[in-house]
């Protein structure tokens, strides 16, 4: 899984039977919990400036020194990006109660190229999907009538441009760069799915997905415990998850934060090196991990005087170009139309990049 910001498909039977009770009693547990969280964020700048001043009275670090930085960044972070993800992910988890498959498909089939890949780009910001479940996805789209471009700008959007990853940013960054970001994915996964679709490389699918019929579920309507219930799965298992992620992100982060020259990183990938978007998309594309993991080492690269435009390519690059995902999907598709999909959206990714460079 492109773990960014990204979960697993929740389809009708993983939500909870219901709960007798009055419903009130369902919203108890999400309000303290909320409540709790503004608690500790509100306290989370005061209680690590207090941490580093101990600290620095315990080891003698100056205050001005590289390891200071590195360390400061470090502490704030960590808690800061978790926070931000349990709170997020409990939200999302309730939100994907609303998006199963079966309704995904339902209104994407039969859509038109342009009015589908624009919806489908759109859908992939909310829709509990990832790059593990890439094979189902694939092929339930297409035996449900969806066309293939359609449904390549539903691949391209979902581990891009998903919900954590947005959340995060605007968290982090402001919402001026999470808007951007939104504008830079969908077009990307509208371009990319609009250019696919027009090529119409449907001999490139290997012949067995067409032979699959079309399965429909039977959906209940889930009450609100169980819809909170699938909130706090997705807090256990997503926050675990992607954990390891978020602290090798800001270690790097850190490590750039604190070490890295500022004129270094803006020679590097700054704007006046034509060749810093395409590097940024070389560089990104090994680096797989997902968004929450990713974003902190943004924030150090803008910060140290990285363009903005080169750096949001490199973070695309990072979420959307994923080696699992391709060998995921090398099971339904034939190698060349793999390569044409990874050509699309690198070629994409690096027109957004020079665009917004230019205006920016």
């Amino acid at each position: 899984m492109n773990t960014q910001t990204n979960t697993d498909t929740v389809t009708a039977t993983t939500v909870a039977a219901p709960k007798a009770g009055a419903p009130w009693r369902a919203w108890v547990w999400p309000v303290l919990y909320v409540a709790g969280w503004i608690a500790l964020y509100t306290e989370l700048q005061r209680g690590t400036d207090a941490l580093m001043h101990w600290l620095g009275d315990m080891t003698g670090i100056a205050t001005n020194s590289h390891l200071y930085g590195a360390v400061s960044f470090f502490a704030f972070e960590v808690p800061k990006v978790l926070l931000l993800l349990a709170l997020i992910v409990f939200i999302v988890g309730v939100i994907q109660t609303f998006f199963t498959q079966e309704k995904t498909r339902a209104l994407l089939a039969g859509r038109r190229q342009g009015v589908g890949n624009a919806m489908a780009a759109s859908l992939g910001i909310v829709t509990p999907f990832c790059s593990c479940s890439a094979v189902p996805l694939f092929i339930g789209f297409l035996t449900a009538g969806v066309p293939l471009g359609v449904t390549f700008s539903f691949l391209v959007a979902a581990p891009m441009v998903n919900e954590v990853a947005l959340a995060l940013l605007l968290g982090m960054l402001g919402w001026k760069i999470a808007a951007l970001y939104l504008i830079l994915g969908l077009t990307v996964a509208f371009i990319a799915g609009l250019a696919i679709g027009r090529m119409n490389p449907v001999k490139l699918v290997e012949t067995w997905v067409f032979d699959i019929p079309a399965v429909s579920q039977a959906e209940t309507r889930p009450t609100w415990d169980a819809r909170f219930g699938q909130g706090w799965k997705h807090v256990r298992d997503i926050v675990l998850k992607v954990a390891p992620y978020i602290v090798a992100g800001v270690a790097v982060g850190a490590w750039i934060h604190g070490y890295v020259p500022q004129d270094f990183m803006a020679h590097l990938m700054g704007k006046s090196a034509w060749w810093s978007v395409p590097l940024a998309v070389v560089i990104g594309v090994p680096m797989y991990s997902n968004a929450a993991g990713i974003i902190p080492v943004v924030q150090a690269l803008l910060g140290k005087g990285a363009a903005l435009g080169t750096t949001l390519t490199f973070m695309m690059a990072v979420t959307a170009l994923s080696f699992p995902e391709f060998m995921i999907l090398k099971k339904v598709m034939r190698p060349k139309l793999i390569v044409l999909f990874a050509g699309v959206v690198t070629l994409g990714i690096i027109i957004v990049g020079f665009v917004f460079n230019a205006v920016m």
